[in-house]
């Protein structure tokens, strides 16, 4: 059916283009083409057999969508512009243009094209589709809702519409403006995936927890079993008290994957079953994840900050704080040297320059490594 409508198509567009014995044969050879998805050879065969000035729009709109299928979007766009110069009232040429200047980048001229189409059709679904998302590019998240609010009137059962303005909906909190967008889309299709995860999101804002734990549920049994969709139903379980069923959930989430969140509910469920030695790690876990891994380098920058203002005992403090977090050679070393050069704090000194030597520093900190020696032994005297 698809290579008949496609026949249909080309004997349309081009058996006024050829010589009437010629007709079948360039169909023929023009089909073959389009079914092999060889547009470069469809044009080339166009150009060939029409001569520049080409004024048919018929053959200019071939030109413009074998370049556009073929990738050679500035090539269409030129084409698609004369064709638009002779007729400036074809919907399908300014949709080409707007969806082309969209693969380009260049939303500002798409949007002039869609914005045309809408002016003259004001029930045309798939352009306020991308209307809304530019909008959303833009950060104008009123225009988008807008657009998205006309899309859904016109085909409520759009999945990725209602999605999106049903996400948008929770994000302004109008819960029930969102439930009722996603609820006519999942009537008519009940298993779509999209659909069903803003729904997760809507009933988990709404903390709806048996809700969220049956459609996180369904997603999981229709292959979605991604880290958001596993804490989400983690979480319902532990609302619900269901709490060993918490932990096997979060359990299944890979461990590159666990948040500060996952370990934390991990923990209370862990806690909630009396078991509080796991309790505990799971909250210590909890705990280092939530701290950033370069804690260290930043409190040490702070301290060198001090020492610059010639406040020591601040540096003091921060390069403590610093390794309250992470035990690094250097942050060792730039204490031992602050209490040996400023604070003339000799115990201290020989203290941290010995551990800052315990760590076995690498080789490129060779110089540190003699300075430290020579200093413990100086100051050890």
């Amino acid at each position: 059916m698809k290579y008949y409508i496609i026949l249909v198509l080309i004997t349309s567009l081009f058996q006024h283009a050829f010589s009437q014995d010629s007709t079948k044969q360039n169909n023929a050879l023009l089909l073959d083409y389009y079914q092999n998805q060889r547009f470069d050879l469809a044009a080339d065969y166009l150009k060939q057999n029409n001569h520049e000035p080409i004024t048919n729009i018929k053959i200019l709109k071939a030109l413009a969508y074998c370049n556009q299928m073929n990738g050679k979007l500035p090539e269409a766009e030129t084409y698609y512009e004369r064709v638009y110069a002779i007729d400036s009232t074809s919907t399908s040429v300014l949709y080409s243009l707007g969806s082309i200047n969209l693969r380009r980048g260049n939303e500002i001229n798409a949007e002039v094209f869609y914005k045309k189409i809408i002016a003259k059709d004001s029930t045309n679904f798939i352009v306020y589709k991308q209307l809304a998302k530019i909008s959303l590019d833009k950060k104008d998240v009123i225009l988008a809702v807008n657009y998205l609010i006309k899309a859904n009137k016109l085909n409520p059962e759009d999945a990725d519409v209602a999605s999106d303005l049903g996400d948008m909906y929770i994000s302004m909190k109008a819960y029930n403006a969102a439930e009722k967008v996603l609820n006519r889309a999942i009537i008519a299709d009940p298993e779509n995936m999209i659909l069903l995860q803003s729904l997760v999101k809507l009933e988990y804002n709404q903390k709806k927890w048996s809700e969220t734990a049956n459609n996180c549920e369904k997603l999981v049994l229709l292959g979605n079993q991604s880290s958001s969709i596993l804490t989400q139903l983690g979480i319902a379980y532990y609302n619900l008290n269901e709490y060993k069923c918490g932990i096997e959930t979060f359990g299944q989430i890979a461990d590159m994957e666990q948040t500060e969140t996952t370990y934390y509910f991990t923990g209370a469920c862990y806690k909630a079953l009396k078991d509080y030695d796991k309790a505990i790690s799971y909250f210590q876990k909890t705990i280092t994840q939530g701290i950033s891994p370069n804690i260290n380098s930043y409190y040490s920058e702070i301290a060198d900050t001090y020492e610059t203002l010639k406040k020591y005992k601040k540096a003091e403090i921060a390069y403590q704080k610093a390794l309250q977090f992470t035990e690094t050679p250097i942050t060792w070393y730039s204490l031992a040297n602050l209490y040996d050069t400023e604070l003339k704090n000799k115990s201290s000194a020989i203290k941290y320059y010995k551990k800052f030597l315990a760590t076995k520093p690498a080789k490129n900190q060779q110089n540190y490594i003699a300075y430290a020696k020579s200093r413990i032994e100086l100051l050890s005297k």
